[in-house]
Order: C-alpha cells, then structure tokens, then sequence
C-alpha cells in the first residue's frame, strides 16, 4: 500500500501546489521541520547518536553541525526569502545526500526534504542565486551516495532520486539548469531505469514514467527556444554506442557506492572539463537549450540503433533485447509530441530526424515485436504531422520498405505485423491530406515511387476476401478505403467556391522537352503545381509504358518513347541515360547490358548515366554500391570492364582526396567486386584476408601504396555488407545502407513537399485511379458482411464514391457503382412466385440497404448517371411486376389543371379508362400501388385457397412497404426536370429500351404490362421537361410511332400511346411555338393507325382533338399543322360516335372567322365539307357545316380589305399586294369548288342549300377585289360545272335517289343569271367574255331541252326564257350586247340571237321590234353619254362599252326575282 501511494504521488506530482503567499516564519518552520526530520532518523543510528571524536577540536559530525547550524540561523534571518541565496538552507541536506556515509533511510529522508522544498517552490525565478541552487541540486542528487542495508530501501531512495530530478524539471527555475545538467538528469534517470530491471515492478514502473515525465519537459521547452548553430561537442550525453552509458556499464550491483562511481564516469564537465563551481567560470553558464535538447535527442535516437553494422532483417530481430528500443521509442514519441514543429526550426535536431531517427525507425519497423512495430507506426505518424516537409523521401521509404511490405504480408510477415502495419496505414488514411500528398509529391514525381497508388491497391486488395470468410483484416482495409473517400467527399464542398483546374490531354500538345529538366515555376500557386504535378504524372506514366516496350525489346522501346515524344527525334546519350536513370520497372540486366555494350552510341550513353550520380564525399565502396544498385553488373568481364570504368572516372572526378587518378579508383572497383564475391560467394571456401586485400592492392596509386587504414576499412565494409546485385524491377523492398545514404543525398536536393489544403486540386486524378478497386473492394464486403456495423460502413462508402464522381463528372465511375448496388437489391433475380420475393425482400437486410442507397444516389446525383438508369428501371420494373410501386411513380408530377377534360358536358376526360375490352378472367392484372400487394397477400378471396400470412410474413411485407417508401422513386421522374441534359437522354432511352420493341399482333400480358408502365414513365418525364422537349423529342416519337404503326388490334399499349402523343401536344404547344410544327405533324401517326385500332379510339381521339384546337388553335401556325388537325377532324365526319367532338372542334374553328387564317382556310373548307357530305349527323348538321363554309366567305372579305389598304398606305409593294390579292382569290374560288361539290349531295335539302349557299358566297366577292382571271376560273370551274353535274344527276338518276330535282336546277339557273349580271361589268372585260356568255347560254338551252321527269318540269321550262329575257335586256342597256357591223357573221349581237333562237325563238320579236328605234337610241346615247345616265342604264366608257351605276345590282336581283315569280312559286326556304 505504501508503494501504491509513492507512485500515484509522483504521477500527480505535475499538478503543483497552490503557491500561496507565506510568510518568512513560515517557510523557516516548514525548513526547521525537515532539518529535524533528517537529524530524527539519524540518531536512531548508533553511528550518529554518540559525540563524532574523530579530532579533539569537533565534537560532532560536520554533517549534524550544519543541520544544527541552519536550525539556529533559520528564524534570524530578517530579510525576505527571495533575497537569501537558496544555498544557505539547501546545503546541508544536499551534504547529507551526497554523502557516502549516510544509509538509504538517511539520505531518503533528506531527497525528501529537497522534493519539498522544490515541490512548494520556496524559491523561484526571482529568487537570488537561484541558477547556482539548481545547479547544486541536480549536482548532489546526480551524485548521491549511500549505504545499501537492504533492497527495500535502496528502491525507497531510488524512487525519491527520480522524484526530486522530475520535480526540478517540472520547477520554474528549471530554466536556469545549464545543458550539462539536464544531460545529468536524463542520464541519471536512465541510468535508475536500467537497474530498475532488477528491482521491484514499482521501482520499473516509476523510472519509467519518469524519464517519460523528464523528456516530455525538456521538450516542451523547444518552441520557446530560438534556432541556435551551436553544437555540443565532448560532453553531457554519449551514445550508447560510445563508452559512456553502454548496456553492461549501466547495470550496477546493490552497493550504491559503484553506481556513484559509474555515473561519475559516464559524465564529463561541460565546457572542457572546467567546473562550473568556480566563480570566474560561472559567469559564461548560460541556460539550457538546443545544444542540450539535441544531445539528449541524439542519445534516445541512439537508444535505437540495436545493430551497429547496419539494416538486419525481422528475422535477426529476434535475437535482441527488444526492451531498450520499446522504451526509447516512447521516449521519442513523447519528445515528438511535445516539440512538434519546432523540431524543423533547429537544423540540428532535424538532421537527426531525417538521417538517424527515420534510419533506426526502419530497422525497428520489421520487429517481429507489435509493440515495436506501433509504436514505429506513431512516432512515423507524429513526424508526419509535424515535420513531412522536410521527410518527403523518408516516408516514401518507409511505406515502401515497411508498410507495403508488411502488410502484403510477404517476406515472413505473421499475421500480427500485417494486422499492425494495416493499423498504422489506416491511421494515415485518416488524415485528411495524406493521400493527396503522397500523390502530389510522390506519385507525381518521376524519380519517387507511386505510394498513393501502391496504398490504394493494397487496401483494395486487403479487403478482399479469398476463399476465406470476412475477418477484422479486411473490415480494417475497409475503413481506410473509405477513410481516402470520405476524405475526398468533404473536399468536394469547396467545389462551388473553388475552380477545379481543367485537365489537358498532354498527348496532344506535349512536345519534346528534356522531362529531368522539367521544374514548377512555383510550388506555393496552386495554379502552377497542380499543373506540374499532372505534367509530371502523364510523363511518369509514359516513361512506364516505355519501360515495358524497353524490357521486351530495347530497340523499340526506344523507338517508343521517341513516338511520344519523351525522347527526341534523333537520339543523344544524355536523354537515353536520364531514361534509364529516372525510370523506375527497368529490366535491370538488360540495362546493364545496354551499358555494357562495345557500341560507340551506348558507351557514350554509359559515359552520360555515369554523370548522373554525385559521388561527393562518399567511400568508394558507398559510391560503388550507390552505382550497382541501378542495374545488373552485366556477366561479361570486358563488360564489367566497361561499366567500371566509367564509374571510376566519375567517381574520381568528384573525390579525388586519397587516390591518384582515375585507374587507381578502377582498380580499387575492381578489386571490390572480386572482394565481395570472395567474401559472400558459398562455392569459395578459402577467404581472402585482410592482409590478402591489402597486398592485391600495393602500388595501384600511382605506383604508390594506398593508406592501410584506407584499405582496411574498405575491406572491413565489404565484409560486413555484402554489395547486392539487385535483380527486381519495381519498387524497392529493403532498404540497404546504400540506398539509405542515396536517399538522404536525393532529399537535400529534392523538389520541395508540396502541402494540400481543403480543396480537391487533383482529386480528380486521385479518384480515377482507384475508384475501380474500391467500389470492387466495398461491394465484396457488402456481400460477406453480415454485421450492420460493417454494411452501413459499406453503404457510407458507396454513398461517398457517388458523390465524389458526381462532383468530378466521372459518369463512368457512378454507372459502375449502380451496376454493384442494384446486384445486391436482389431485386434483379428472377424467382418463380410473386410473395416469395416480397418477403424475402423483407427479410434481407442487406438488399433493402442497398436499394434505398442505389435509390438515393440517383435522385441525388442523377445528373451523372448515363448507362446505370437501365439497371435502376430493371429495378423498378420489378417493384412494378410486384405490386411494391406507388400509384404516383408513373403520374405525371407538372399536371395543369387547364388540361383537364371538361366534364360539365358529360365528355370523358382524357387519359380515363380505356375503351378496350378488358382482359379476360385468365389474365388479370395485379392491383398496384402500395397497398395492393398487401391486399392480396392477405386476401381470402383468391381464386385459390391459401393460408394466412404469419406474423414474420406481415412483419417483412411492413419493412418492404416502408423501404420502398423511403426510396422515394417517384422523385426521380417527378424531378427529370433538374437532371443534366445527358443523363435525361440515357433517362428516356433506358425507358425504351426497358419497354422493348413493339412486336405486331399481341404479346405476353407481362411484356405489355411493362412496355405500357415504360410509356407512362417516359410521357411523363417528356411533360415534365418541356423546355428541354427538343432533347427527347426524337426518341419519344419514334418509340410512339412504333407502337403505333406496328399495332394491329386494339390494346392498353397503343392506347396510351395516342392519347399520351395527344397530351404532350397539348401541353407543350401553348410553351413550344417553335416545336408546333414538329408535334402536330406527330399527329399524323393517329392517321396510320390500324382501322380497327382506330375505330376503336376514334371518340376519344376527336375529344382529346377538341381539347387540343380549343386551347390552342392559337398556337397553331403552320399550313403542315392545320392540315393534320383538319384530317383528324374530317376523319371523325363519318364516325357516328365522333362526328360530334369532330363538327364541335371545327366550328370553334370557324365560327365566326375566330381562328381562321389564310393559313389553315383551305383545310378548314375540306372538313365542313365532309361534315356536309356526311349522313352522320343528319341534316341538320349539314346545314350547319355549309353555313361554315358559306359565313367563312367574310374572312377573305376582311384579307382582301386589308390588303388594300395596305396597298395604299404603303405597307406593301404592288407585286406584294397582287400576290395577296392572288392567294385570297383562289381561296375564294375553293370556297366556291368545294360548294359546288355539295350541290351534288343526294339529299335534297342538302343539295338545295348547298346551292344558295354557293350563291351567297359568290355575291359576296362583290367586296373583294379579286384580279380578272379568277372570275374566269370561277365560271368555268365551278358554275358551268354545276349546271352540268346537276343535269347529269337529274338525266341519269331516278326521281327516288335524287328526289325534286327540278327544284334544284331551278334555284341553279337563278344563281347564274343573279351571278353573271352581277358581276357583268368584270365579265365583260374578260378576254373571254364571249365564249363564257355562249357557254351559259349553251346550259340554258341544254336545260330547256331537258326532259325532266318530275312534277316541276314545266316551271322550269317557264324560268329559263325570263331569266335569259332579263339577262338581255340588262345586258342590252348596258351596251354589252349591242348590234354592231360585221363582216363574217361572228359578233357577239349575232351569237347570242342565234343561241336564243333554240332557247325561245321568238324572244328577240318580243324584246327588239322595232330594231331602228333601238339603233337611234344607241346612236344617241354614244352621241351624248350624259343622256344614258337620265335612262338610267349606267355610265359609258371611252370605247363605247358602259359600266354599271351603282343602282344596277339592285335591279338585277329585282329582275331575276320577278322573273323567278313569274316562273313558278318560291319554296319557304328560297328567302
């Protein structure tokens, strides 16, 4: 119990007491008692309880007396205690300490005394002389001495030694300690901790965390130091390889008196041996400092260096006692921590980091020993932290050395260093700037090994398991895998505020450039490293490529790399030698070979390698061993020859101190390599000796003798390191003291390390590199695991690599890793019945990770899928053939309520049910939606009986339900809209490629069922993204198209497609004008439907039609998009069930002329005229479809108005206006065609209103200003046509088919003689009036001749002779039918009385008696032309012909009428 409390009060000792303000009375009785406590225990020993009578002039020990003498001057002391010089009270218990005459109980109490005194700091820095008190402590307590009586009190003093050295480090005057004594301190606690091997388990624990205390001190008190050059030279500390503390001297027996003598004799004075006690001397004693701190640093480096001859293998290791190098190595740790970067500021200490330190770390580093090889791993992971700056080519080495090969677990490695080595590596990984550092400065530098790289595969690989389950190995490799992505993925929020540099194709604009030469212009610009280092990295990879061709053939490997352009077009030896010396993979005995060879070009190539090397101040065997370690020695002696000698000049170029010329250095080679095959070589039995070597090598100098010392050491160097020839080709495996001391001279001139921040600057690169393996890696032990731990690690990490691609656009990456996750949802797997996935689904964790993971990667990072949308629809087409999908995955998610159909009017809505017949019994769709599995899972009504779903069962269908849920599907189609234009498109084509190709005829309901779910979908990411519809546009219509022209009887998947064409029309034309086009001419595929296909969609189509023109036949334009929409409509004329939508959607057309335009007139007139030629709709509808066609004569009214003012104002030029004029003429005179065409109709009331329909129409052209030859065309096209079409029908058909025929050549014969003297005055001007005036009297006659066979026959007969009597007349009195002179016979006048005479002959006698009177009245009127106008026959012209007044019209129709009435009777309809 009473070590128990000594140990936990050294290891609170470093909370101080609470310094409180005492007064001197104070501190003199708390000193008072401690003298008292000394002389106490040194009088119950009779040696001291008894008068001392060693001379007569004392009567008592010196030792007592000063005791006694301080017990009396202590409370006279009037001044304050700071100003007393601590000596006066501290001396006589530091007399008593290093005293060889007090017993351990004795001097234990007065080390007590002192741990007092320093622990309640009686003195401080203010205090005077308080430099000389320390001093004077560390010196006594160093220097102690005492009887040992037994082993128990020997320890109790040891114990308190250390208590007092740690309380005089941890004390604030331990600033005013000299170097010499902190290096007493530290070699007197390691010099405790080394007898404490034999002590007690306490006395071993507290030495221990001593000296840990001590160290930790002292370096905490580097960052205040500044940067000194001082160096420390002959005293304090020596090394353990030197003759002050070695491993046997420091073992001391139980006497204290020889372990006073030995650490006396392990401690030389400072400053050349003068005591510092003197006061002349004490003066120059400054405090301690770096040249302390870095022989203290020395002396635990050299702790560690457990074999003096150089690197051992983990083998001979375990020969040695691993206790000292443990115990050091946390002593080094602990000096690390606390001095951190402090350490780079003292070129001192960092020296001895980056040549000893990392040297002994490396041996250590394959200890056999876990504890050895952690506590390497932390201090190496320390210096990173603090120092990686200045290591760059130490830790390349020591995780190629050390690390790789520990944890491939090659080279003898048990299981336990590769689980240890694994550790450490992820330790590094979870650094956050680690990996990006080592590929900056050592992947990206071609004279360094690909650590980030070589780390990457090691871990992928590491977390594979091979023919074995799933062990802590590969979880750990896990987590550093994911470690490096979680890394990348925080880096990738600086994204957005930092520009990621572009990545150059160097392929294509690299030129020659000498790439040994190559430097960064700046490593502190992020700009210009990054740029270097990817440069840098593209040439590494090349040289490796060329490396390859080179180890097949050299000749073409060099050919190779003169094709890319690393070397130049014609080859010069320095660029073949820098190759050979930078590049790492080279066949080493072809190399040497290659050096080897007689040829002049490759001896020059030899001559340029050679000079690539610095041999300044290395031994010749170090600058051989250097040179050998880049190639094979080739076998050939003449070869060897070669090669030698280019080295020798080389070698002694640089150092010529001790050899003469350049044959001497060859020679001493030469010698060398004959040297270590003598020595290593097992076949030579007799060893040369060192007398042996020496003679060999007599006057080789110059004719001289080399130094023997010289010569021994050579061969002594040799003969301890054997000069490997090294046949690998990759990186390095063991680190040789020469490549040890190659590194150390590569890392003074080594390209600065490179520091990376937050941002990702090359992630990029990184992630190209090993995204592979690692999704490879995670998804292996997504399957093995069966842990959640371990599963949601592995979730972490897919989500990680999604969002890392993302951000870097790397589609391929993501594509891959949805590929892995939706393998694991299970969902893939074909199984026979329907409930057995879904409860398996439920019941297997895994699969349901990872499909709300797949789920979440798409709707979070869609924008960079490509290919991987077709395995995420197989995924949902399953959930869909399952039942499992929401009723809103296939909604379309932009709906407008605009678009609703309107069902005030009892009209269906579009997209309703289908009118298909249903499927039959057999072959009954699945209910969908959420509930709908769970419906039927539970259902007791199924066809067949089945059992009640057990508690397990409902438990797992419940978690299916909500994983589902929590995938949140719908979003992906719902929000289409934000995905990236690229991976819509893979979107939509994963959709058609999902739904298969349309076959003809019918398939499997399945295959229906999933091609119609794929419509859907893809219909509604098509509305989802109109103003993207460009994109999809081309893929949606022909996936429509053919289903639509492939489908031959009526079914769900042609319905949808139709009315989903019909939905995009509607919803995108109001927003797409410039698409309008395009959509209304994919209407044309409604037109190729299949008859049946067609009939049976024909209502719905008209509706959706409707709906369609109603809302936007504002938005359509285009001749192209009226002619679909009019087919559609005309279509739908002879529909009985769509005729009416039809005739509804064409009179909102144009009724009223609203929506008619020049450019949609024409069709508009061809579809009400098959709404009037169609039955459907009886006749009313017919009726109703010509006064369309009849009121649309308006609209051309208003364009031909307009074009004439437009003509006048200017706003057009007269060609312009004549085109317009043109175009509404011939509008016109289709108007007045298709009219004609129904007064053909065979309905009566039809055919007769078609008839005064064309009438109305042709007088109203009376408004237009219609160019001449239309009114040609018109008569000749459309009434001539009439009269003889309607006699045709009324001669060829019975009275039954055509009833009142009569009726309707009465009303024909009106409308001409209305017509033709209406529109006189333009006839007449015709170049063919007179043929046109014959032609009409030619019909006259042919319908007076007829020979009707109905009741009004004779009516008929009766109204032509009028209609004619009144066309003469008016004719007459307007001076177009005139008698004139004429030679042959031939004038108009005698025309048309000849033509008269078959019609009526004795109309002219009736009309003309009197001829001389009517030729008077012409001769007057053409004499005065003012007189016509008082008969009021119009106006005459200047050739004799007159033009109509503007009264005339009006009694044309007054005419034609009476003579009408004088014909037969009006019908009731005729007004």
């Amino acid at each position: 119990m009473r070590r128990t409390n000594l140990l936990s009060g050294i290891e609170e000792e470093p909370q101080r007491c609470i310094k409180m303000q005492r007064s001197s009375g104070a501190l003199a009785c708390m000193v008072n008692a401690e003298v008292g406590a000394v002389l106490a225990v040194m009088r119950r020993n009779a040696r001291w309880s008894g008068r001392y009578v060693a001379g007569d002039d004392q009567f008592e020990h010196a030792l007592i007396h000063s005791l006694k003498v301080l017990r009396r001057s202590i409370f006279s002391w009037q001044q304050p205690w700071h100003k007393i010089h601590p000596s006066l009270y501290l001396s006589p218990f530091l007399d008593v300490i290093h005293s060889d005459e007090t017993g351990a109980p004795i001097t234990g109490v007065a080390l007590s005394a002192v741990y007092k005194i320093l622990s309640l700091e009686v003195f401080d820095l203010k205090t005077v002389h308080v430099d000389e008190a320390m001093h004077d402590i560390v010196e006594a307590v160093t220097s102690c001495r005492f009887e040992v009586t037994d082993p128990a009190s020997e320890e109790v003093v040891l114990m308190k030694i250390l208590q007092v050295l740690l309380a005089c480090m941890k004390n604030q005057a331990s600033k005013m300690l000299t170097d010499r004594d902190v290096c007493l301190v530290v070699n007197t606690c390691f010099r405790v901790v080394h007898q404490a091997v034999t002590k007690g388990e306490l006395l071993q624990r507290t030495a221990r965390h001593t000296m840990h205390e001590i160290v930790r001190a002292i370096f905490a008190h580097l960052p205040d130091l500044v940067p000194s050059l001082k160096l420390l030279t002959n005293y304090g500390v020596e090394s353990a390889s030197s003759n002050g503390i070695d491993t046997e001297e420091c073992a001391v027996d139980s006497h204290i008196q020889d372990s006073s003598t030995c650490a006396t004799d392990c401690l030389v004075t400072c400053n050349g041996g003068v005591d510092p006690t003197d006061p002349v001397m004490r003066v120059t004693v400054e405090p301690y400092g770096i040249v302390g701190i870095v022989e203290i640093f020395r002396y635990l480096c050299s702790l560690l260096n457990i074999v003096d001859s150089g690197m051992v293998s983990g083998q001979n290791l375990l020969a040695i006692d691993e206790d000292v190098p443990l115990f050091a190595l946390g002593l080094i740790n602990s000096a690390i921590e606390l001095g951190g970067q402090s350490f780079g500021c003292h070129p001192e200490l960092l020296a001895f980091v980056q040549d000893d330190l990392f040297r002994y770390l490396m041996q250590l580093g394959l200890s056999m020993n876990p504890l050895i090889l952690s506590m390497v791993c932390s201090i190496v992971l320390n210096l990173y932290h603090h120092l990686r700056r200045h290591l760059k080519l130490q830790l390349e080495a020591f995780f190629s050395c050390v690390i790789v090969r520990l944890a491939q677990g090659k080279f003898g490695a048990t299981y336990q260093q590769q689980e240890v080595a694994l550790e450490a590596l992820v330790d590094f990984c979870r650094q956050p700037t680690f990996m990006p550092e080592m590929y900056a400065n050592l992947d990206c530098d071609i004279t360094c090994s690909s650590i980030f790289e070589e780390l990457g595969n090691l871990l992928s690989k590491s977390a594979f398991p091979v023919n074995c389950p799933l062990s802590p190995m590969h979880i750990l490799a896990l987590e550093g895998l994911t470690a490096v992505i979680h890394s990348m993925a925080e880096r990738t929020n600086s994204v957005a505020a930092v520009s990621l540099p572009t990545i150059p194709n160097y392929g294509e604009t690299l030129e020659y450039t000498k790439f040994w030469t190559i430097k960064c212009e700046s490593y502190k610009d992020p700009k210009c490293w990054v740029e270097f280092a990817r440069r840098q990295k593209y040439i590494k990879r090349r040289l490796m490529t060329g490396a390859d061709h080179f180890n097949r053939d050299p000749k073409k490997g060099l050919e190779f790399l003169q094709g890319i352009r690393l070397l130049p077009e014609k080859l010069d030896p320095q660029s073949v030698a820098c190759f050979f010396r930078y590049t790492t993979g080279l066949d080493k005995s072809l190399l040497g070979d290659f050096l080897g060879d007689p040829d002049e070009f490759c001896l020059q190539v030899l001559a340029e390698f050679a000079k690539t090397f610095d041999f300044q101040d290395m031994s010749l065997d170090a600058a051989l061993r250097t040179f050998l370690e880049t190639f094979r020695l080739p076998g050939e002696a003449q070869k060897i020859q070669r090669v030698l000698e280019a080295f020798a000049e080389r070698y002694y170029e640089q150092s010529p101190q001790i050899l003469a010329d350049k044959d001497a250095a060859f020679v001493l080679a030469y010698s060398l390599i004959i040297l270590n095959t003598d020595q290593h070589n097992l076949q030579v039995r007799k060893k040369m000796t060192e007398e042996d070597f020496i003679k060999n090598n007599r006057n080789i100098n110059c004719g001289q003798d080399l130094p023997r010392e010289y010569l021994s050491e050579l061969y002594h160097s040799i003969l301890r390191n054997e000069i490997k020839m090294s046949y690998d080709s990759g990186g390095i495996c063991e680190m040789t003291p020469s490549r040890w001391v190659g590194l150390i001279r590569r890392s003074q001139n080594s390209t600065p390390y490179i520091i990376c921040d937050s941002r990702p600057l090359l992630d990029y690169d990184m992630f190209s590199i090993i995204s592979g393996p690692t999704i490879a890696a995670i998804s292996v032990v997504f399957d093995y695991a069966e842990d959640d731990d371990v599963l949601k690690t592995c979730v972490d990490g897919f989500f990680a690599v999604a969002k890392v691609s993302a951000t870097h656009h790397l589609e391929d990456v993501l594509d891959d890793l949805v590929v892995s996750l939706c393998k694991f949802t299970t969902l893939l797997n074909p199984t026979a019945s329907v409930e057995e996935p879904v409860i398996a689904f439920g019941d297997d964790t895994k699969a349901r990770m990872a499909a709300v993971t797949v789920f979440n990667v798409a709707n979070k990072f869609g924008d960079y899928i490509r290919m991987g949308w077709r395995n995420i629809l197989d995924c949902i087409l399953r959930l869909h053939k399952l039942g499992l999908l929401p009723s809103r995955v296939a909604s379309d998610a932009a709906e407008e309520p605009d678009t609703i159909a309107d069902s005030a009017h009892g009209k269906p809505v579009t997209g309703g049910p289908s009118v298909v017949p249903a499927p039959q019994a057999g072959a009954r769709r699945r209910s969908s939606g959420l509930m709908g599995r769970f419906s039927q899972l539970l259902s007791l009504e199924a066809e067949e009986p089945r059992s009640q779903p057990t508690e397990q069962q409902r438990a797992a269908h419940e978690r299916t339900l909500r994983t589902i849920e929590d995938c949140c599907i719908d979003n992906i189609f719902s929000e289409s809209k934000f995905l990236q234009a690229d991976s819509l498109l893979q979107l939509a084509r994963g959709l058609i490629w999902a739904a298969g190709r349309p076959q003809k005829g019918t398939g499997s309901p399945e295959d229906e069922d999933t091609a119609v779910f794929c419509l859907e979908l893809l219909i509604a990411v098509t509305l989802n993204n109109r103003d993207r519809i460009m994109l999809l546009w081309q893929s949606v219509y022909e996936h429509i198209a053919g289903i639509v022209q492939t489908t031959v009887v009526p079914c769900l998947l042609v319905e949808k497609a139709v009315f989903g064409l019909l939905r995009i029309c509607q919803r995108l034309l109001p927003y797409k004008e410039d698409l309008a086009e395009e959509l209304l001419r994919s209407l044309q595929l409604i037109l190729k439907l299949d008859a049946r296909v067609a009939d049976a969609f024909c209502e719905r189509i008209t509706q959706d039609v409707m709906q369609l023109v109603r809302a936007n036949a504002g938005h359509i334009k285009s001749p192209m998009g009226w002619r679909t929409v009019s087919s559609l409509l005309s279509i739908t004329a002879r529909h009985p069930e769509a005729s009416e939508a039809g005739f509804e959607a064409l009179s909102f057309i144009m009724a009223d002329g609203a929506h008619l335009t020049q450019a949609n007139y024409v069709l508009c007139l061809d579809a009400a005229r098959a709404f009037a030629e169609s039955r459907v709709g009886g006749i009313e509808r017919s009726l109703r479809a010509l006064d369309l066609m009849a009121e649309s004569v308006k609209c051309l009214g208003r364009w031909s108005k307009a074009t004439c003012e437009d003509s006048e104002t200017g706003s057009h030029t007269r060609e312009e206006s004549i085109k317009q004029s043109q175009e509404v003429g011939e509008m016109w005179l289709r108007l007045a065609q298709g009219l004609r065409k129904v007064c053909g109709e065979q309905r009566e009331e039809v055919r007769n209103y078609a008839v005064l329909s064309l009438q109305r129409s042709l007088s109203a052209a009376e408004s237009m200003h219609l160019l001449s030859t239309i009114w040609s065309q018109c008569f000749e096209q459309v009434v001539i046509v009439m009269l003889d079409d309607l006699l045709e029908i009324a001669l060829g058909h019975s009275p039954k088919e055509y009833r009142s025929m009569e009726t309707t050549l009465h009303h024909a014969m009106k409308l001409v003689s209305k017509i033709f003297l209406q529109f006189l005055d333009h006839l007449s001007l015709l170049s063919g009036f007179r043929a046109l005036w014959l032609s009409v009297l030619t019909r006259m006659g042919r319908y007076m001749k007829a020979k009707l066979r109905g009741k009004g026959s004779d009516k008929l007969q009766e109204l032509i002779p009028e209609l004619l009597k009144n066309m003469l007349l008016i004719m007459h009195a307007r001076g177009v039918l005139v008698q004139r002179s004429t030679l042959g016979g031939d004038s108009l006048w005698e025309l048309t009385w000849h033509h008269v005479q078959e019609i009526s002959p004795s109309l002219q006698a009736d009309l003309f008696p009197q001829m001389e009177i009517d030729n008077f009245k012409e001769v007057a009127v053409a004499a005065q032309p003012g007189a016509a106008m008082e008969f009021g026959l119009g106006e005459a012209n200047g050739n004799g012909v007159s033009r109509p007044a503007a009264a005339t019209n009006e009694a044309v129709d007054c005419a034609i009428e009476e003579a009408g009435a004088g014909a037969g009777d009006r019908q009731p309809w005729e007004t």
